[in-house]
């Protein structure tokens, strides 16, 4: 028999991501998304939009230009990609060979571990304490950093805990490591408000990541930010497609940017709402992390899918974060607009009333934290 098609070794052994895509019907509170929608201003761009630019391949360019003026930085350090995914995806491309090795935090964005698996190389997990409140754990990652150690990726706020890096950790890893890539994922950045973008100018193995899916409601186009060194990102884009951001994404994304009054808007509504809803979770004893996102992650422990059945019987989706290391029992709540903070508070507490929940039988995160 003659030998059979198959796949890279790397690829056959790679752990397989799976985010619940179907059967959202309802408040979807699940996955992070803006659910109030993007600026009607987009919405209006998207509208003129004419059958010969649809016609035409995308241009790139003039629309990163735009973005970098944004962020305040130059072209050359800006490369727009298809959702920050595509950043993760051209990093490990560009650095990572099989044998290297690739340290992230966990618990934490699942596709940092698939893109390193592709590539052959090595995963290196460092795990945050849940009981400690998921402080991130420095000690651990510099101790991982070896001569092979040619990727490091932080998200900062963290999904699915909300923490965050402080820049004194993260100059101590960046000057540990100066053959590795270190990634700072900034996906939740608007919800927070500090960035690492300054140190970029300092540091040409530091790069930063941000995305349109969240604050800007823009989940749909898949449009996201790598940002580093101008001789760092001249390497990545040799490895990413010259047309990788949709046309009808670069038509509206400046529209998104110009609306700030939007986008400040909603993330006063989300920033109000995450503090009423942790304010909350104290008053009923439901153990939680303090977050920086636009979620909060809590520990609802053995009775967790009946929670989140019975949230979904209320037309609320939440996101059952059970299998992340650290996290038994734990479940993640999106915060949306003041009116789905409302109607979310009421849910929750007849739904913790319903399935006969009590703080006494979970394992609460450290005391600090509630």
């Amino acid at each position: 028999m003659p030998p059979m098609l198959k796949a890279r070794e790397a690829v056959r052994n790679m752990k397989e991501y799976h985010p619940p895509l179907s059967g959202r019907e309802g408040l979807r509170l699940d996955f992070n998304e803006n659910v109030s929608g993007c600026s009607p201003r987009v919405l209006a761009k998207l509208g003129a939009i004419e059958g010969d630019q649809l016609a035409r391949y995308p241009e790139r360019e003039p629309v990163e230009r735009a973005v970098a003026e944004y962020l305040g930085l130059s072209a050359p350090q800006v490369l727009l990609t298809n959702g920050v995914d595509e950043g993760i995806h051209l990093l490990c491309g560009t650095y990572l060979e099989p044998g290297d090795e690739a340290i992230i935090v966990t618990p934490t964005f699942g596709m940092y571990e698939i893109f390193v698996q592709q590539t052959g190389a090595r995963l290196v997990a460092v795990a945050a304490d849940p009981d400690r409140g998921f402080p991130f754990p420095t000690s651990g990652l510099l101790s991982a950093i070896t001569r092979k150690t040619r990727l490091i990726a932080i998200a900062s706020p963290n999904n699915p805990t909300g923490t965050v890096i402080q820049q004194s950790e993260l100059l101590t890893i960046l000057e540990a490591a100066p053959a590795a890539a270190v990634l700072v994922d900034e996906a939740y950045y608007d919800f927070y408000g500090e960035t690492f973008l300054p140190l970029l100018a300092q540091f040409p193995n530091l790069f930063v990541a941000r995305t349109f899916s969240k604050a800007y409601g823009l989940a749909g186009f898949r449009v996201g930010i790598l940002a580093g060194s101008a001789v760092q990102m001249k390497l990545v884009r040799k490895v990413a497609s010259p047309y990788n951001v949709n046309g009808v994404a670069l038509f509206c994304l400046e529209e998104a940017i110009a609306d700030s009054e939007y986008v400040r808007s909603y993330v006063q509504q989300v920033r109000a709402g995450r503090n009423r809803l942790q304010e909350e979770l104290q008053h009923l004893n439901v153990p939680f992390w303090p977050s920086e996102a636009n979620f909060v992650l809590l520990r609802i422990g053995a009775k967790r899918l009946e929670f989140v059945r019975g949230m979904r019987a209320r037309g609320i989706l939440v996101r059952d974060r059970n299998s992340d290391p650290g996290c038994a029992g734990c479940v993640r709540i999106t915060i949306g607009t003041e009116a789905h903070t409302a109607i979310l508070l009421t849910a929750l507490a007849e739904c913790l009333q319903e399935i006969s929940w009590s703080s006494e039988a979970v394992a609460h995160p450290q005391k600090a934290s509630m």
